[in-house]
């Protein structure tokens, strides 16, 4: 899905609880859960796939199950495989029969177009053609940028409401549009992971594709710990979050930058067609991964205060920003480590 690594969490350890704080029944239950773990490759980067079940057989096949849905999402949406739903769609400008996933990313992506004001638009990719041509992933090669000409020639290729979404055909309505689902299909696949968890059995577990989800909780009464990555320190993290069913995702200007200052980055606001000046990264808890994995695109274009106020759209949804001044805004019910 993308070259370039989008690690963003550090997840810490399973902690323990004594006896004494829980109820035999519930502790009795919980001591006998087996915990599975694999690891894979996809999206460009490693993802990690932890389930609790009383049999591990039942655990272990469970995230096969999860691990095929991450490559079904992989198979489809990818721009680096030749033969993906969206490379033909981008090299046609119109997809016959597309793959259920795709219409249905789609479609949650339009809906936090139309309510972010196109803050969040798939059609950017021309925007990241332009700089990508000209430099190597992770430093402009040269120094130099694209001109101001050729961007607003880029940027007149991207708008959301030009890509036409129907169950049977898929269209962009204009030449050199093109689509990129790399700011909401890490999350989708995180909710397809984790839907496949759920119908075996499982309900304990936490998947890692690169933006987080998870259900019920790692060990006795406590939840799953993550720690968000820092996003001038990269061996560091700026906040501990503890989930319990619930989903994160993070937009950073670190994650692909194309000049040193982290000035021109992979995230466009599509209507400068620059990458925008005031956040760091932008870390968002929602109900499902999908709307996280978009939300964090939408609030870092957006900025905190028009960015936390559109969270008030969608039930469940938190927030916190990192400002390039170093300061850390968060909506009153985000998640913190006590």
């Amino acid at each position: 899905m993308n070259l370039v690594s989008r690690r963003k969490f550090l997840l810490m350890s399973a902690g323990t609880v004594g006896l004494a704080a829980l109820g035999s029944r519930a502790w009795a239950k919980l001591a006998g859960l087996k915990r599975v773990e694999r690891r894979a490759h996809a999206f460009g980067t490693k993802v990690s796939i932890t389930a609790l079940h009383e049999r591990e057989e039942t655990a272990a096949a469970a995230i096969e199950a999860a691990l095929h849905e991450l490559e079904l999402v992989e198979q489809v949406m990818s721009l680096y495989r030749p033969q993906s739903h969206i490379r033909e769609l981008n090299r046609t400008g119109r997809l016959d029969e597309p793959h259920p996933c795709l219409v249905e990313v789609l479609r949650h992506a339009q809906r936090i177009s139309e309510q972010s004001g196109g803050a969040f638009d798939v059609t950017v990719q021309p925007l990241w053609e332009l700089y990508a041509a000209g430099g190597r992933v992770g430093g402009w090669a040269d120094g130099r940028i694209p001109s101001a000409g050729d961007v607003e020639r880029a940027r007149r290729k991207v708008d959301w409401q030009k890509l036409d979404v129907g169950p049977k055909r898929i269209t962009l309505a204009e030449p050199g549009m093109a689509v990129t689902l790399n700011g909401i299909a890490q999350g989708y696949a995180a909710d397809r992971a984790l839907a496949a968890l759920r119908a075996h059995g499982v309900e304990h577990a936490l998947v890692d594709t690169g933006e987080i989800g998870t259900l019920g909780r790692k060990s006795g009464r406590e939840p799953w710990t993550v720690g968000i990555q820092h996003p001038r320190r990269l061996d560091a993290y700026v906040q501990l979050a503890k989930l319990d069913g619930g989903f994160l995702a993070t937009s950073g200007d670190y994650e692909t930058t194309f000049t040193p200052d982290y000035v021109h980055h992979h995230i466009f606001d599509p209507k400068t067609g620059r990458s925008p000046e005031t956040l760091c990264s932008v870390t968002v808890l929602a109900r499902t991964g999908t709307e996280a994995d978009g939300l964090a695109t939408a609030l870092f274009v957006l900025g905190v205060e028009r960015g936390f106020k559109l969270l008030r759209r969608f039930a469940g949804a938190e927030a916190m920003a990192v400002r390039k001044d170093g300061a850390v805004l968060a909506t009153r019910g985000f998640p913190r480590n006590a």
